[in-house]
């Protein structure tokens, strides 16, 4: 027998802890919950970096789980939740962690993926499960458990909050200069592989200056390889065409430099969707991420995408003969990316939000 499912939720929890582009992409759902229920309260158990991020969401009451802090933390967490109780749980994380979290939360139904999509066996820890969606984009993912719930309004909506203190602190590193954002190093887990070449991004900060004048704010964390990265492309490009701000921003501010920025380019990373949310033109650089999954949503045509030809030169398969989703793991996929192809789709890019400029809803 199904759970049934609240016709009129009171109170709707969302348990998504990471990472950066995917919190980024679930906050239309937030919105699609928040237009068919108004009146409804929602909980959104989100992790710490995400929450910094995502701080000041209207309508949105978050708790903050910090994964460093392991089972105490969760401990503390449901201490703090012990006097609430879901009307529905959205499970949106396939992690056996987020899954053990997700035990000592009190709902009447929990919802998470069908059992294709249901990564660390998910699906045991859930009542009701998605409908199968078979190859669909990350965002669509998330809207899949809006439309489990019976929303009608799927429209894409975002408004993240980015306050006084953020876009201060924008201008503290650019000014008044007109500037191309680039943020070239991926998160730097094991057998990531998504990081293009310091030679490639200084072609294009060399485009952008010479015949745009666009100076070139270049961002991340401040990592090792972040700071080397960083340091050779400016070794490759005239001094005035580069400020340099690895490391040194917050996310918020973050936030704010794309907003101000006529464009973004990066790997498949949280910069890419933090564009994409603030609907600041975006050229991500996709071969060994499937973009057709986890491209910038809404600036899917300005992808660089070499993940077809990544798969066939280092999987030895055609694209549709591998699971969808599939990283291609080797150190040279992202060599395909030639400089040529970026500067077109930049091109590209400008040129649509001067036809048809874009509407910021943040």
């Amino acid at each position: 027998m199904k759970h049934p499912l609240p016709a009129q939720p009171r109170h709707i929890g969302v348990l998504r802890l990471s990472a950066l582009g995917d919190v980024c992409n679930l906050v239309p759902t937030i919105r699609a919950l928040q237009r068919q229920w108004p009146e409804a309260r929602i909980t959104w158990i989100v992790g710490k970096a995400e929450h910094s991020l995502l701080a000041g969401l209207s309508g949105v009451e978050f708790v903050v789980y910090d994964k460093s802090t392991g089972l105490a933390g969760m401990r503390a967490l449901w201490r703090e939740l012990a006097d609430s109780r879901f009307d529905v749980l959205l499970h949106m994380q396939q992690a056996l962690r987020a899954s053990a979290l997700s035990l000592g939360l009190k709902a009447d139904v929990r919802v998470g993926y069908d059992k294709a999509r249901a990564k660390d066996a998910q699906h045991w820890f859930t009542h009701r499960r998605l409908a199968p969606h078979p190859n669909a984009h990350v965002l669509e993912s998330f809207l899949d458990f809006a439309r489990l719930m019976g929303v009608e309004d799927l429209s894409l909506e975002w408004n993240l909050a980015i306050p006084s203190a953020a876009r201060d602190e924008a201008r503290v590193l650019t000014g008044d200069a007109r500037y191309l954002l680039m943020s070239p190093c991926a998160n730097p887990r094991l057998r990531n592989f998504r990081n293009w070449s310091a030679e490639g991004y200084a072609a294009v900060v060399q485009h952008a200056w010479e015949q745009h004048g666009l100076c070139t704010v270049l961002t991340g964390g401040g990592s090792t390889q972040e700071r080397e990265m960083g340091e050779r492309i400016q070794a490759l490009c005239p001094p005035e065409a580069v400020i340099d701000a690895i490391g040194g921003t917050s996310l918020k501010g973050l936030l704010a430099l794309i907003d101000a920025a006529q464009a973004v380019i990066a790997p498949d990373s949280g910069p890419v969707h933090m564009a994409n949310a603030l609907n600041t033109p975006t050229v991500g650089l996709f071969a060994t991420t499937n973009p057709d999954r986890a491209a910038p949503y809404r600036w899917r045509d300005f992808v660089v995408n070499r993940y077809p030809e990544a798969v066939r030169s280092y999987l030895h398969k055609e694209p549709e003969e591998i699971p969808w989703g599939q990283r291609v793991r080797h150190p040279d996929a992202m060599s395909l990316i030639r400089a040529d192809d970026v500067i077109e789709r930049l091109e590209a890019a400008l040129q649509h939000a001067i036809d048809h400029p874009p509407a910021k809803d943040a």
